[in-house]
């Protein structure tokens, strides 16, 4: 018997006992549906085919999510569609309910295993990363829309892969994209850019560059990254590029979007995952977490919760004080949701976030000092606080979907720079950002099939911030000008997807934001209130951000596009030393043109991009000539952005990935204000918009035109990013997984003018894992920063630059991490 009798049988052999199975269930009856599976991974057909049928389906082995399946298309029930796309696989599908199925594996017979001894492995088709054609749905896009469809460049990282050799929250991201960056102020208070859409290194007024959602919820709008631990997260989607037509403001360099694991009411599951470290020259350090879900009423609903605590030794000394390993992290936190199916294939789910960030002190250090070290008279700690409440409503038409989010965000943080001059007492400066939001965002849509999709959106935003501010030397406590800034958004938005020919896809939409924007000086000195001064402004702003995107499949296994999208973000107050000033939004648009090719025959897939934004009046902050962080409207820039990856798959088990990046960016024109100002010259400016009425008082810094007119701070030139993963059968159920990673960052600058001129970057990060298990358990041994280099991610410390050689933040030292993972 050949090896193509033995396929035979074995679809034979599958499909007579699923039929068993419905003939006495009430799904027999099932309805027929609209299938349509391309081949692929199971891990990619198990949602789509959950969408086309409106069933769920849960896979009870992590090494089925590997396997290849085939392709399905016709009208069917979603038994027939199983028993078609599991044919020929050691896997069967098992009803358990009218609208719910499991696949279990099963060995394989005798004589299929010596067959399948003189015939080589299929090769795997790519996943999204690296361009597989038609693998994976893109909800990010808010269209359900197949990877091959979407015009743009997107990249899907897989929670396990994430969680791989410990958990490591927004660095784990970072570490894997060439295009994504990070200042390094430390955990809880960074800022990110993606594709070299750069504007300051502080956390001061103005909204990130970079749009951070957790499923369609906002996280933050105008505070640094909660950079939330990504235990139990199904996958996290980056999109690159402006996304203002289905994002709104704050998205100008593209979205980072966590996609948690859903409550699952099929069956009871339990993970933990224990880890102890040491880093060399410094402290050691342990992390706990645990998941668990819970199903009840009856099988209909569940609950799902993840706890987590973290705590990473600390490496910088400080000689002054007498003290070393200073800067110890504590992180703990966890998630919650709890779903209920209400009926007609309506569900709610509640849930909730806390996360707890405390810092013992900064990680910065001397540059030109000895490694590791800061002289400081004072400790430079932190504290965040990030709490987020969630109610989602969803209702499943099957053609049309529809889905509200809404949340509650309190978000506060607390930093601490040394403020201490020459000779004096030690000063110690204080920061405290509280963030209240209000945030929803309701959509219905109808998923790409047969070449058309759409969505119509809604959504709403009340923003409250408020930045106090304190200088403390010994028991005298003095405040200093703060500022509160509100912004209620309300948007409304559109796209349309159309298959034109059948190579041809045409997208294009809007969104039409209307800001009301609000602020005022908190802690108004004495004089300024005595004089009557009310230090407050209003406007309001409306805002229209078109799209257009075309892709042509030129080859079964080329794809092109182009894509145009704007993009902004709303003014606001600055504090300028004792003043509340203005300063206006700004706004790019950017052109995006990209090609993808993909050859699953032979295990590789490569992508190419080429993108170019125009930034109009650019907000960057900088150093004011109190040594404060201030924020203002430079001028107008523009980057020009290349990028690319190629993915190689030798054999189901190896897997090796290149990306990189190159940035070219430059400030064009200076805002009027600035381009007034003389060469270097230290100078005076007003500090008070037209609207509140004071006088033209306070200094802005040290820098001048030519100082200006340069690179777009915290932008790398280039950046390098590869890694290999490979996969070696142990016998038995067990296997030895190999992960090793590199990403190189070029060099950039702080920020404008030469108070903010130092470079940094220009280093490499290293890691390697490798874990021994099967599914249910194993142990892992991780080791980052191989080379123990030292680097420089960011040449900030304090603004007040009392260190008369600047600053460097060096990497952590080299670390292992042992650990222990159990899953039940």
């Amino acid at each position: 018997m050949d090896a193509l009798q033995v396929m035979r049988l074995s679809s034979i052999g599958l499909v007579a006992p699923v039929a068993l199975v419905c003939a006495g269930a009430p799904a027999c009856a099932e309805e027929q549906r609209k299938i349509d599976l391309p081949s692929g991974r199971l891990s990619d057909r198990v949602p789509q085919l959950a969408r086309q049928t409106g069933i769920s389906i849960s896979v009870t082995s992590d090494m089925l999510w590997r396997a290849r399946v085939r392709g399905v298309r016709g009208t069917m029930s979603a038994g027939e569609a199983l028993a078609r796309m599991l044919a020929g696989t050691n896997s069967r599908a098992v009803q358990l309910s009218a609208t719910s199925w499991r696949i279990d594996a099963v060995m394989p017979s005798a004589q299929e295993v010596r067959v399948r001894k003189h015939r080589p492995a299929p090769q795997p088709l790519p996943t999204v990363d690296n361009d597989d054609g038609e693998a994976i749905i893109v909800t990010a896009s808010k269209l359900d829309q197949p990877y091959s469809d979407f015009p743009g460049t997107v990249h899907m990282l897989d929670g396990r892969d994430l969680n791989f050799g410990g958990e490591r929250g927004t660095e784990a991201v970072l570490s894997r994209l060439a295009s994504v960056a990070s200042t390094h102020l430390g955990p809880g208070r960074n800022k990110l850019f993606i594709r070299g859409i750069a504007d300051s290194s502080f956390t001061g007024p103005t909204q990130a560059t970079v749009g951070q959602y957790y499923g369609d919820l906002r996280l933050s709008y105008n505070a640094p990254d909660p950079d939330l631990r990504l235990h139990d997260i199904k996958q996290v989607e980056v999109l690159e590029g402006s996304q203002g037509t289905l994002y709104g403001a704050g998205s100008l360099g593209g979205i980072i979007r966590m996609v948690p694991n859903d409550p699952d009411p099929r069956g009871f599951m339990l993970q933990t995952e224990a880890g102890v470290s040491a880093t060399q020259h410094g402290a050691p350090g342990g992390d706990l977490a645990a998941t668990v879900n819970l199903p009840f009423g009856d099988g209909r609903h569940a609950a799902r919760f993840t706890a987590y605590g973290i705590s990473e030794g600390g490496y910088i000394d400080n000689p002054l004080r007498g003290e070393n390993d200073v800067n110890r992290s504590r992180i703990a936190g966890g998630r919650g949701d709890v779903r209920f199916d209400l009926g007609n294939a309506w569900t709610l789910d509640v849930g909730g976030i806390y996360q707890s960030t405390v810092i013992d002190d900064s990680q910065y250090a001397d540059r030109g000092g000895p490694p590791l070290t800061r002289s400081s008279p004072v400790v430079e700690g932190s504290d965040a606080h990030y709490g987020m409440a969630t109610i989602v409503v969803r209702k499943d038409w099957g053609d049309i979907k529809f889905q509200t989010s809404n949340a509650y965000v309190n978000h506060v943080l607390d930093e601490h720079f040394n403020a201490t001059k020459p000779g004096d007492a030690p000063n110690l400066f204080e920061q405290r950002n509280r963030t209240h939001m209000w945030v929803n965002e309701t959509r219905l849509w109808h998923p790409v099939e047969d070449g058309l999709g759409w969505v119509l959106g809604f959504s709403a935003i009340d923003n409250n911030t408020v930045q106090k501010r304190s200088f403390e030397q010994g028991r005298t406590r003095a405040t200093t000008t703060g500022v509160t800034n509100t912004v209620t958004e309300f948007t409304a938005y559109g796209k349309l997807s159309i298959e034109l020919l059948p190579s041809i896809l045409l997208s294009g939409g809007g969104r039409l934001t209307h800001s009301r924007l609000g602020g005022m000086a908190e802690d108004v000195q004495p004089f300024f209130r005595a004089a009557g001064i009310d230090i407050t402004a209003e406007r309001q702003e409306t805002q229209l951000l078109p799209s257009a995107e075309l892709l042509a499949r030129v080859a079964p296994d080329v794809t092109l596009y182009v894509r145009y999208e704007e993009g902004f973000r709303p003014g606001g107050l600055a504090i300028e030393g004792m003043f509340v000033r203005q300063f206006r939004n700004d706004h790019v648009e950017s052109w995006e043109g990209g090609a993808r090719w993909s050859d699953p025959q032979r295990g590789v897939a490569a992508s190419l991009s080429l993108a170019h934004a125009y930034w109009r009046d650019i907000q960057a902050d900088f150093i004011d000539g109190n040594g404060l962080p201030s924020t203002a409207n430079i001028g107008d820039g523009r980057i020009t952005s290349i990028a690319g990856s190629i993915t190689f798959y030798p054999s189901d088990d190896l897997k090796i990935e290149l990306n990189a990046v190159y940035n070219h960016s430059k400030v064009l024109a200076l805002s009027p204000e600035i381009a007034r100002l003389p060469y270097f010259a230290t100078f005076a400016l007003p500090v008070t918009g037209p609207s509140f009425g004071m006088p033209a008082l306070g200094t802005i810094g040290t820098f001048g035109p030519t100082a200006a007119l340069g690179r777009i701070p915290n932008v790398a030139d280039y950046a390098m990013q590869g890694s290999i993963d490979y996969r070696v059968p142990m016998g038995g159920a067990n296997d030895l997984r190999l992960n090793a990673w590199f990403k190189y960052l070029g060099p950039s600058r702080l920020g404008i003018g030469p108070k903010l001129g130092d470079e940094q970057g220009d280093y490499v990060d290293t890691g390697a894992t490798a874990r021994w298990g099967n599914d249910r358990r194993g142990v892992s041994v991780t080791l980052t920063n191989l080379l123990d280099t030292k680097g420089n991610q960011f040449a900030l410390g304090t603004p007040f630059e009392t260190s008369s050689g600047g600053f460097v933040t060096p990497q952590r030292p080299r670390t292992i991490r042992i650990a222990l993972d159990y899953r039940y």
